[in-house]
């Protein structure tokens, strides 16, 4: 990739340039370079082990890389901070398994995300202030789980843990959303609805998609990045890609849906 220009690097919302990261002896980063822009909705795709969740951790701040940059927002270098603090920047994580609480109902789980410096007890003893109340009811609208609002999370489908998580996520109200393989293990319809919720939700954020599924590829995202043993192997519409001469090679001409199902 070549070095951005300053009034480039300045525009993104995410830059990654040269990023190494080894794990005893295997690099699961190699010069890794990826540019995210403010309002992108971008997939990432690549088989197992091509470095897709390491490049997570990286901007998250759970793993440093040996070597590379990682800027936010053109000035603030992401591979000097932990996790927390990349967290309070504006940058959520939503994991592949649902990180719910599943003793508590849907609206409790979106209340007490909506309170993260206070304690479990507290923060459901108290009451909501009205303004939070009104936002966590239109969070439920947009999930598409206000008629679920009070059942308990562990009644929930796994398709709606996962819209839920993804609620949990936006109630911390973070710029950029880094969503995890959303729709494994989904059927068809909570593959839609999820797809139609991260479309929703890219009006107003930025979302980086972890996901192997092409077809909810083709659905959600306009551009996508190939990664291949740490770097980006290529980039474009989801055609593009499918039809890339590179990708064909070190696929050996296999289609895109079996080497990525």
């Amino acid at each position: 990739m070549n070095h951005m220009a300053p009034a480039e690097l300045t525009q993104a919302l995410l830059y990654m340039d040269g990023v190494c990261v080894s794990f005893d002896g295997f690099r699961a980063l190699n010069t890794l370079s990826l540019v995210i822009g403010p309002g992108e909705m971008r997939a990432i795709i690549g088989p197992n082990g091509a470095g897709k969740t390491t490049m997570m951790d990286v901007m998250t701040g759970k793993t440093r890389p040996d070597t590379g940059v990682v800027l936010y927002e053109g000035k603030v270098d992401l591979t000097t901070l932990d996790e927390a603090s990349i967290a309070e920047l504006g940058i959520g994580r939503k994991f592949q398994t649902p990180r719910v609480y599943l003793n508590l109902t849907a609206r409790e789980n979106l209340s007490l995300t909506f309170n993260p410096h206070k304690g479990v007890i507290s923060t459901l003893l108290e009451r909501s202030a009205r303004a939070e109340k009104n936002t966590i009811a239109g969070l439920l609208e947009t999930i598409d789980l206000i008629d679920k609002a009070d059942i308990i999370a562990n009644k929930l489908s796994h398709g709606e843990k996962q819209r839920l998580e993804i609620g949990m996520l936006v109630a911390q109200s973070p710029d950029l959303l880094l969503v995890d393989e959303p729709v494994a293990g989904l059927t068809d319809e909570e593959t839609q609805k999820v797809g139609d919720l991260l479309v929703n939700l890219a009006e107003s954020h930025s979302i980086i998609v972890i996901e192997h599924d092409m077809e909810f590829v083709r659905q959600i995202a306009r551009k996508v990045t190939v990664l291949h043993q740490g770097s980006v192997l290529c980039e474009g519409s989801i055609q593009q890609v499918k039809n890339d001469p590179r990708v064909i090679e070190v696929y050996l001409g296999q289609e895109m849906s079996d080497v990525y199902a």
